[in-house]
Protein backbone atom coordinates (compact mmCIF):
# COMPACT_ATOMS: atom_id res chain seq x y z
CA UNK A 1 0.00 0.00 0.00
CA UNK A 2 1.28 3.47 -0.88
CA UNK A 3 2.23 5.59 2.13
CA UNK A 4 2.24 9.39 2.08
CA UNK A 5 4.98 11.08 4.10
CA UNK A 6 3.31 14.37 5.07
CA UNK A 7 6.40 15.98 6.57
CA UNK A 8 10.03 15.12 7.24
CA UNK A 9 11.59 14.62 10.66
CA UNK A 10 14.27 17.14 11.67
CA UNK A 11 17.42 15.40 12.85
CA UNK A 12 20.29 16.95 14.78
CA UNK A 13 23.39 17.20 12.61
CA UNK A 14 27.03 16.63 13.50
CA UNK A 15 29.45 19.40 12.73
CA UNK A 16 30.78 22.77 13.75
CA UNK A 17 27.73 24.82 12.64
CA UNK A 18 24.00 24.06 12.57
CA UNK A 19 22.93 22.11 9.48
CA UNK A 20 19.31 21.24 8.77
CA UNK A 21 18.60 17.56 8.12
CA UNK A 22 15.05 16.75 7.00
CA UNK A 23 14.60 12.99 6.80
CA UNK A 24 11.71 11.97 4.57
CA UNK A 25 12.37 8.23 4.63
CA UNK A 26 14.50 6.37 7.15
CA UNK A 27 14.71 5.14 10.70
CA UNK A 28 13.51 8.32 12.44
CA UNK A 29 10.58 9.08 10.13
CA UNK A 30 9.25 5.80 8.78
CA UNK A 31 11.20 3.10 10.62
CA UNK A 32 12.73 2.11 7.29
CA UNK A 33 16.10 0.33 7.58
CA UNK A 34 16.78 -0.46 3.92
CA UNK A 35 17.13 3.12 2.67
CA UNK A 36 17.10 6.68 3.98
CA UNK A 37 16.37 9.82 1.99
CA UNK A 38 17.01 13.26 3.45
CA UNK A 39 17.29 16.87 2.34
CA UNK A 40 20.29 18.68 3.83
CA UNK A 41 20.81 22.43 4.06
CA UNK A 42 24.23 23.48 5.28
CA UNK A 43 25.60 27.00 5.85
CA UNK A 44 28.86 28.50 4.66
CA UNK A 45 31.72 27.17 6.76
CA UNK A 46 29.95 23.99 7.91
CA UNK A 47 32.01 20.82 8.22
CA UNK A 48 31.39 17.52 9.93
CA UNK A 49 33.83 14.99 11.32
CA UNK A 50 35.14 12.37 8.94
CA UNK A 51 33.32 9.06 8.89
CA UNK A 52 33.67 5.49 7.65
CA UNK A 53 30.04 4.38 7.26
CA UNK A 54 28.55 0.93 6.78
CA UNK A 55 26.26 2.28 4.05
CA UNK A 56 26.63 3.60 0.51
CA UNK A 57 25.76 7.30 0.28
CA UNK A 58 24.42 8.83 -2.94
CA UNK A 59 24.41 12.64 -2.88
CA UNK A 60 22.71 14.98 -5.37
CA UNK A 61 23.51 18.69 -5.00
CA UNK A 62 20.54 20.97 -5.65
CA UNK A 63 22.09 24.39 -4.82
CA UNK A 64 25.61 25.58 -4.06
CA UNK A 65 28.68 23.38 -3.78
CA UNK A 66 29.39 20.47 -1.44
CA UNK A 67 33.02 19.60 -0.72
CA UNK A 68 33.65 15.88 -0.28
CA UNK A 69 37.06 14.81 1.01
CA UNK A 70 38.27 11.21 0.79
CA UNK A 71 41.67 9.64 1.47
CA UNK A 72 42.46 9.93 -2.26
CA UNK A 73 41.32 13.49 -2.97
CA UNK A 74 38.85 16.34 -2.54
CA UNK A 75 35.81 16.73 -4.79
CA UNK A 76 33.83 19.93 -5.37
CA UNK A 77 30.28 18.78 -6.19
CA UNK A 78 28.21 21.62 -7.69
CA UNK A 79 24.48 22.04 -8.26
CA UNK A 80 23.28 19.49 -10.81
CA UNK A 81 26.09 17.04 -9.97
CA UNK A 82 26.17 13.95 -7.77
CA UNK A 83 28.73 11.84 -5.95
CA UNK A 84 28.73 8.29 -4.61
CA UNK A 85 30.62 7.45 -1.40
CA UNK A 86 30.80 3.66 -1.05
CA UNK A 87 30.46 1.99 2.34
CA UNK A 88 33.72 1.44 4.15
CA UNK A 89 35.41 4.46 2.52
CA UNK A 90 36.48 7.35 4.78
CA UNK A 91 34.71 10.56 3.76
CA UNK A 92 34.21 14.08 5.15
CA UNK A 93 31.52 16.51 3.95
CA UNK A 94 31.74 20.31 4.20
CA UNK A 95 30.51 23.54 2.62
CA UNK A 96 33.43 25.97 2.86
CA UNK A 97 31.81 28.65 0.67
CA UNK A 98 28.25 29.69 -0.14
CA UNK A 99 26.27 27.03 1.68
CA UNK A 100 24.59 24.07 0.01
CA UNK A 101 21.31 22.20 -0.38
CA UNK A 102 21.48 18.53 -1.29
CA UNK A 103 19.67 15.22 -1.15
CA UNK A 104 21.38 12.26 0.52
CA UNK A 105 20.27 8.67 -0.09
CA UNK A 106 21.84 5.98 2.10
CA UNK A 107 21.67 2.22 1.44
CA UNK A 108 21.04 0.69 3.91
CA UNK A 109 19.50 3.55 5.88
CA UNK A 110 21.65 6.02 7.82
CA UNK A 111 22.07 5.13 11.47
CA UNK A 112 24.16 6.79 14.19
CA UNK A 113 25.38 3.29 15.06
CA UNK A 114 26.74 2.59 11.56
CA UNK A 115 28.19 5.98 10.51
CA UNK A 116 31.43 5.57 12.55
CA UNK A 117 32.43 9.23 12.91
CA UNK A 118 36.02 10.17 13.73
CA UNK A 119 36.66 11.00 17.38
Amino acid sequence: MARLIKAPTRIEAAGNLPKIIEEFIGGATTGTTGVSIARMTSPTGWEEPGQTPEFDEYTLVLKGTLQVATKTGVHQVSAGQAIIAPKGEWVRYSTPAGGCEYIAVCLPAFSPDTVHRDA
